[in-house]
């Protein structure tokens, strides 16, 4: 299985990515007066923090052709299944290295989250 995929895509395998499973709480979610938490879960969400190290521009072209504006199926690995959700980017931050002598430009790093929907 790719690491990553989005849509039928598959991505240049990241060297790192992290998920954070966020809890969506309901609106009246507080403390009240004897100190105690009250509200409730509503949803659980995903997080991706991605980053690619060394790639080429053609690569980094991919990246950011597939992680597009908008919604867009993301598939990934996650308490040892593959999970598809859909998601949105955050901003897309791209490190540049520049042209070496075998005549490719090169990305040093490229970073983005992916915030499920």
């Amino acid at each position: 299985m790719a690491i990553l995929k989005a849509g039928d895509t598959t991505l240049p395998s990241p060297t790192e990515l992290s998920t954070d499973d966020e809890l969506i709480w309901s609106e009246e979610t507080g403390r009240v007066a004897s100190g105690k938490m009250v509200g409730d879960v509503i949803a659980e969400k995903k997080t991706l923090s991605i980053t690619w190290e060394f790639l080429t521009e053609k690569e980094v072209a991919l990246i950011a052709r597939n992680l597009k504006s908008g919604f867009f199926p993301i598939t990934f690995r996650d308490n040892g299944m593959e999970i598809t959700i859909p998601a949105y980017r955050g901003t897309l931050s791209k490190d540049h290295l520049g042209e070496l002598s075998d005549g490719i430009y090169y990305y040093r790093s490229v970073t983005c989250e992916l915030v499920e929907q």
